[in-house]
This record gives structure tokens, sequence and C-alpha cells, in this order.
């Protein structure tokens, strides 16, 4: 390909080419190049094609799989009408850290025409539709082209009696094991791609031997066996475990109310949690209809998070051509059974046999009494600067670093960083006391350097003034005061920047869901230029009012718990948290759909809940509860829909699927939480089993802060710096908006929410240690494998991820039920280094509570 210039004067010249006027540039176009002879031969060449596939830069080997549909395609299409759409792909995908910047730049080559090319060159036109074709017809991401298929078949069955029957079965074992395992740290789950494993040879069985009788239902007619187990099947019966095999969101409150470790509410049994988890979980399904316009139907919404389970689903359904690429010739689903294997013999030695090297805080084995050394690189409390720090794959893949793009991962990395240094100089500052506390902790303190006691403040469930002016207002970590001050920054910074960045988004999405309101006929898809949109306009979409259906029932569960038991909250107050909620829904999907980061509004609820209901913690916690399941909810049934949308499943199936899926996990979950809670030591930090409940320590402290101590105290006396937050994050998005050319063009990878969104790994027993060894993995599988050998990236990449996170969640689950959940201890010197040090035993202070016996003002002097 010739080429005068550099690459910048090219992109230079080009730029702006999206405004001008397409119709005046289509017919000088149309005029200036007409195909040649040879070129017209080239395109009626299967071969040639295929080696035009093959030999650019970044489109990977999946596609000469797709040879012929696209020689197809590339025939019909016109120089005109392949100007045309390069033309709308740089206007739509200019900004877009998704999009592959060779990509980007050679679209610009072509749009500059054959001065870039040289005079005569008779690929230029074969190159300009082949691009073209691949965004009108497949996708601009080579990660989507690499999972999901082209073409459709309407024909393949979908909704079977056998996939129903498959699904149901494994979302009872699927929740009760993922609600349970949700409280060990670190956790794993049956994720959707475990689950298939065992999904996969159910369905083969089924459509061996079950017999292929037909009967009717009303007007249905029911087929037990309509013949081999189809992918579309399969991703069906993926779609009903995923939803229906999580754990609940109310499961991560639960124990808060419950235990005597936070409030003690005995009345929160069985009944109680039922009441939430109906409420809870169809919250999420109910709004996840009006978030398909922006967050399912445009490309933009790559949802990162779901490829691996579409890339499974293609190695274990659909059979695969054998090709040498870069060397290897092994096929994707014998690779996958060998790091399976592997992962689930090697998961015994960090889980179990030699626990150190799973938070390997081997540098403070070198000085197990130096707490300095502990604070900077400890596992525990500290901010875990270590190179080396763990050789286990649940602490390595705690934040998924080979699904996320690198852009994501490494501006939360990073984030993170300067996050710890941060802390740490809050910490040896003495900044609000944090010196008399461990630095990276969620725990809530008291004055005297003891675990903060609610007993001692409280009457009836209130505070008491007096008995508070007694005892000790509370104190939180360095790193706990950190998380949530830019927590609050981040919320008002990300709602200014991605309106404002993705406003176009936004207002077709709007201008859709009011066209739908006025013309019920009307299709949802025909107003999206995404290739898989267009062929979902076959299929029958879901109403609105289906989904507000949902949403009411929802509700109704809701005003029913808050009234039945004593929860001091009143209903009113659940409808102003929704609410609010719902108003932050719509631009953190927006994020959360291209980046996989998740901005999740929950301490929203929390602050929300201590001004409405002053001095209760129990309704501070239960309207954070609504806060949050707004958001989290509907990520998951949202991401199972553009599951269903790449894998071009009928709508009405995937809807019905989810919510028969969701109504039986509710009595699962509920069942798994009353077993929870029989454990012995249940979220103590001693728990032998591990089952320490981290995250519901997290929410205790700020329900404290918020709930019971108030957030007027809080905000106004014990930490004023979380008051400004939010203002801080409103004022500094328009300048970064402003910004955001200049950044895109010297810093394309930057994105400044996921970057704060680093700083967020703070304040709940979480920190570098988790997300280094991430890092490693994530530069050299999703920017230098992906970037020099594309091809092995696409055909091994996700594989990857997915045999040995099943290995390691099928080795956990025996793990616990065999040498856990009766402890069968291994007492030696590399199970018990890690915890006697000064960051294992989790108490360590840079400074002893002094000899007057507390810290702190004056007795009396706080307010």
């Amino acid at each position: 390909m010739a080429s005068t210039g550099s690459l910048d004067e090219k992109v230079a010249a080009v730029e702006g080419v999206a405004e001008v006027d397409t119709e005046s540039k289509d017919q000088s176009f149309s005029s200036d190049y007409e195909i040649s002879e040879k070129t017209d031969f080239i395109l009626h060449s299967s071969e040639a094609v295929i080696d035009r596939i093959r030999a650019a830069g970044d489109m990977d080997d999946i596609l000469v799989d797709d040879s012929q549909f696209f020689v197809e395609k590339i025939r019909l299409m016109s120089p005109v009408e392949a100007r045309e759409v390069l033309l709308y792909a740089v206007s739509y995908h200019e900004h877009d850290v998704n999009f592959p910047t060779a990509t980007m730049n050679r679209i610009k080559e072509l749009l500059l025409g054959e001065n870039v090319y040289g005079k005569g060159d008779i690929l230029y036109d074969l190159d300009l539709r082949l691009e073209a074709s691949l965004i009108k017809f497949h996708s601009p991401y080579p990660e989507v082209r690499a999972v999901v298929s082209p073409t459709d078949d309407t024909s393949i069955p979908v909704e079977t009696f056998r996939a129903y029957t498959i699904g149901i079965f494994w979302v009872c074992v699927g929740a009760f094991i993922n609600q349970l395992i949700y409280f060990r740290q670190p956790h794993f789950t049956l994720s959707a791609q475990v689950i298939m494993l065992l999904t996969v040879p159910c369905g083969q069985f089924a459509a061996k031997y079950l017999p292929a009788w037909k009967f009717k239902i009303w007007k249905w007619t029911v087929n037990l066996n309509p013949g081999p187990w189809s992918f579309k099947e399969q991703m069906f019966t993926t779609i009903i475990t995923n939803v229906g095999s999580q754990s609940c969101v109310w499961g991560q409150y639960a124990p808060v109310v419950r235990e005597d470790l936070f409030y003690g509410q005995a009345w929160a049994t069985f009944g109680f949690n039922l009441l939430m988890n109906f409420s809870t979980q169809l919250f999420g399904l109910g709004l996840a209809g009006i978030m398909r316009r922006w967050a399912v139907y445009p490309s933009k919404a790559l949802w990162p998070t779901i490829l691996p389970t579409l890339q499974l689903n293609r190695t274990l359904l659909v059979p695969e051509s054998k090709k040498n690429i870069n060397g290897w010739t092994i096929s994707k689903y014998k690779l996958f059974n060998i790091l399976l294997a592997g992962s689930f013999v090697y998961f015994f030695i960090p889980d179990y046999l030699f626990t150190a090297l799973s938070t390997f805080n081997w540098m403070t084995w070198i000085a197990p009494t130096n707490k300095n050394l502990a604070f900077v690189t400890g596992s525990k409390i500290g901010a875990g600067f270590n190179p080396i720090p763990s050789f286990d794959w649940s602490v390595i893949n705690y934040a998924t670093p080979q699904v996320l793009p690198f852009f994501t991962y490494a501006n939360k990395y990073f984030g993170a960083v300067v996050g710890a240094i941060v802390m740490l100089i809050m910490y040896y500052t003495n900044y609000k006391f944090t010196s008399y506390i461990p630095p990276n902790t969620s725990n809530v303190y008291d004055r005297y350097g003891a675990s903060y006691s609610l007993t001692k403040v409280l009457k009836n469930n209130k505070l008491d003034a007096t008995l508070y002016h007694k005892y000790s207002p509370p104190y939180i970590s360095a790193g706990n005061l950190m998380y949530t001050c830019v927590a609050y920054a981040n919320y008002t910074f990300a709602f200014v920047y991605i309106l404002a960045t993705e406003w176009r988004t936004f207002r077709d999405a709007v201008l859709g869901f009011v066209k739908g309101l006025k013309n019920r006929k009307s299709s949802n898809y025909a107003d999206y230029r995404d290739p898989i949109s267009k062929m979902m306009q076959a299929y029958k979409e879901v109403p609105d009012w289906w989904f507000f259906i949902i949403f009411a029932i929802s509700l109704i569960f809701a005003c029913v718990a808050m009234r039945a038991y004593p929860t001091d909250t009143p209903v009113w107050t659940v409808i102003v948290v929704l609410l609010a909620a719902i108003a932050l829904l719509v631009p953190f999907m927006v994020l959360y759909s291209s980046t996989g980061f998740f901005l999740n509004p929950n301490m929203l609820g929390t602050i929300l809940g201590g001004y409405l209901v002053p001095g209760s913690g129990l309704a501070c916690l239960f309207l954070r509860t609504f806060g949050y399941v707004i958001e989290n909810q509907s990520e998951t049934y949202v991401g199972d829909q553009k599951l269903g949308h790449y894998a071009k499943l009928p709508p009405r199936a995937v809807f019905r699927g989810q919510a028969i899926a969701t109504i039986l996990s509710v009595f699962i979950t509920s069942g798994a939480l009353e077993f929870a809670h029989t454990l012995e030591n249940f979220c103590s930090y001693t728990q032998s089993a591990r089952f320490y409940c981290a995250w519901s320590h997290s929410i205790y402290s700020e329900t404290v802060l918020f709930g019971v101590i108030g957030p007027s105290r809080t905000f106004d006396h014990l930490y004023p710096t979380m008051r400004w937050s939010f203002l801080i994050g409103a004022c500094i998005a328009i300048p970064m908006v402003l910004a955001r050319p200049l950044l895109h063009k010297y810093f394309k990878g930057f994105h400044p929410v996921l970057f704060l969104g680093g700083f967020q790994v703070w304040g709940s027993n979480y920190n570098l240690s988790y997300y280094t060894g991430g890092f490693y993995l994530s530069f050299a599988f999703m920017y230098y494998l992906r970037t020099r050998y594309l091809a092995w990236w696409a055909r091994y990449n996700y594989i990857i991820y997915s045999g040995v996170s099943a290995g390691v969640a099928f080795s956990g689950i025996l793990i616990f039920l065999a040498l856990q959940y009766h402890p069968k201890t291994l007492t030696w010197w590399g199970n018990s280094i890690s915890g006697s040090t000064a960051d294992g035993l989790g108490v360590a202070t840079l400074k002893d509570v002094p000899a007057i016996g507390y810290f702190g003002g004056a007795n009396g002097t706080w307010v």
C-alpha cells in the first residue's frame, strides 16, 4: 500500500471529513473511482478476499470463517455506500476508546482516496468495501467479531422444554452455592462459564435419550426433543442460570441486620428475607426494559464482561476448523479441558496446602513486627505495594483482568496506586485521627481504639444523645475515609462527564422511548445502525409495559416488607431513594456497557437515609439497599439481554426465562441465607473457612456513620471533607469535558471516571495485592497479545480465562465441602506465617492510644 506523508498528516488531512456533505462527496467519488476489470475479478474471487482479510493488520482470523458471507456483501456494496458507512464510523467512533486505533487510521486513509494509496492502486476499492462491510454487517470491535456470528438462523430452537428443565435445575444449585460462597474472602463463584460446562453435557444427554414426543398446552406445541442440542438453546439456558444463580442483592445486607456482630435484629428471618429478595431482585428486571435503548441496541454498548461467555458457547457447540495460529494448532476445547484440570489441582496449594501463597505478604516476613513495613506492603491492612502479591488465581483474577479492556484496568490500577499514596499520606499525618486505626480497614472504631459498640449509644434502636456523649464518636480508617470522599465526588463527576460526552446516545434513546410510547407497533431496532439490531427485527419485541408491571410488583413487595416488620423505614422514603437512583442509572449503565466498570450509587442511599430518617441505622441500611439494587440488578438483567442480543435469541424468550429464573432464585437464596446464619462465627474475621462478610462490615460502618450518628454530625463535625466532595466532583467534570479532545489525542486510553474509580478499591480490606498481579495479566493479554497477535488472542484469550476460572471454582467448592465446612486444619509454617505478622494480625496502628486512655477531643466536646 503506497503512502505519502506521515500518519499524523494523513489523519489531520481527513479531520472533519465526517462533517462534509455526504452527497456531494459521493458524487465526485463515484465518478473518480470506476472499478477496473482486474478489481472486479478480485471482488469475485473468494480467495483474494480472504487473503486481503488476512493482510489487514487488525482483522482477526475468525473473519476467515465468514469469508463467503463478506464476499457477497462486498459484491453488493457500492463505493458510494461504502464511503457513507465509513464517514459515519469516523463521526460515531472518533472518541471511542474501544475502537481500534489502527482501524480508525485505516478508515481515514481510505476516505482520503488514492492520494494515500497511490494512483491506480487496484486494491483500493476492495479495501474500501471490505472495511465498510465489516462495520455495516458485523462489528468494528475485534473482540466482538471473535465471539459473534454476522448471520442468524431463525429456525434454530431456543425456548424448549429441555432448556427450561436443565436451566431451572442449575439455577437451584448455582443460587445456593453462590449465595453461600459470596461471604467468603476471597470469594469465587459458579460463573456463567462454569455452569455452561455442566449444562452442555446435560443438554446433549437430553438430545440423545429424550423421546421426540409432541403435545399441546393451550396454544403452544411442546416438543420434548427437537433434535441436536443447539447453541441457541445453550445460550438461553446460560442466560437463565446466569440470572438465577447469582447471589441475591439483599444477601449482602441481610447479615448486617441479623448478626449480633452488627445490628442483631432476630426478627429478620426467612419470611422477611423472602420479601426483600422479591422486591430487590425484580426491581432490576423491571428497569431493564427501559435501559435497552442505552445499553443493548447501540454498537458502542460493547459489554466486555459477557464476551467470555459467548466465546465458550462457540467453543463447546460450534464446530471449529483446524488452523495454525502463531504456531498453535491446539483446539479451543482441548485447551480448555487442560487448563480446567490443571487449575483444579493447583488451587489446592494456595487455598489449603500453602495458604501463604494466596495473599503473599512475603515482604512483611522479613521483619514480622515492623509496622511501617506492614502499612506499606501488607496484603491485609496495608497498601499492598508488592511486586509479587499472589500465586492464587482467585486473587489475581479478582478484577477480571482478561475480560476488561486494558484501558479500563490500567485506569483503575493507576488510580489505585495514586490512591494508596494519598491514603498513606493521610495516615502518616494523622488526618482525622486515622493513625490510631489500622490504615486500610472497613471497621468502625471508638476513641479507645476498640470496635465501635452500638449498644452503648442506642435506646429503642435510636441514637441517644446523652449516651453518645458519654461514649465516643465513631472513627474510620484512612482508606475508608478516602474511599468515601472519592466515591461521592465520582458520582457527580461521572453524571456530568458521561452526559456531556455521550449526549448523542442519550438523545437518540430518549427520542426512541417517546416514539415507542406514541406508537406501540414501531420497532425499537429500526432506529439503530448496529447490524445485530437490524437482524433482531425478525423477532417480536418485549413491550415496555411488561417491564413496568414487573417494576410495580417489586415496589409492592418493598412496601409490604417495610410496613410488616419493625424496619423503622417509612414507605415514602423508599420512593425518594428509588427516584434518585434511577436518575443516575442511565449514565452509569452507559459507562458500564462500554468499559466494564460499574459505578454503583449505593452510598447515595446511605446519605439520603441518614437525612430522611435521622438516628436510625436500620432505616439507613434499607434505603441503602434500594439505592444499590437499582444499579446492580439492572446491570445483571441488561447484560443478559445483551447476551441474548449477540446470540440473536428472541427477546420475549429471554424475558420469560429471566422472570422464571428470578422468581425461583428468590426462594433458593433465602434458604441459603438461613443456612449461612448457622455457621460458627459467621461474619467474624476469625471464621475458620474465611466467611468474613467483608462487604457487610463495610456496609455496617457506613450505616453507623450516616444512619446512627447521622450525616449532619458526620459532614459538619467528624469528616467535613465528605460534604464538599459532591461539589468538587461536579466542578472538575466541566474542564475535563472541555479537555477531552486534547486528552484523546495524546492519552487516548485515559478515562477520568475509571481513574477515580481506582481510588474506590480502598476501605474494605482490599488493596493493591488484589490488583497488581491482574495488571500484569491485563497488560500481557489485553494489550500486548491483543495488539501484536490478534488472531491468537481472538481464538484463545477467553478460553484461557474460562478454563482456569472453572477449575478454581470446582476446586474451591470441593475444598470447602471436604476440608473447610467441618474444619480439617493443616498446621505448619506455610499456613501460619502470613497471619502472624503485624499485617496478618490486622490490629497494628501507627500511634498507640495516649496515656489518658483515649484519642480525639476531650470528654463531651463532640457534637
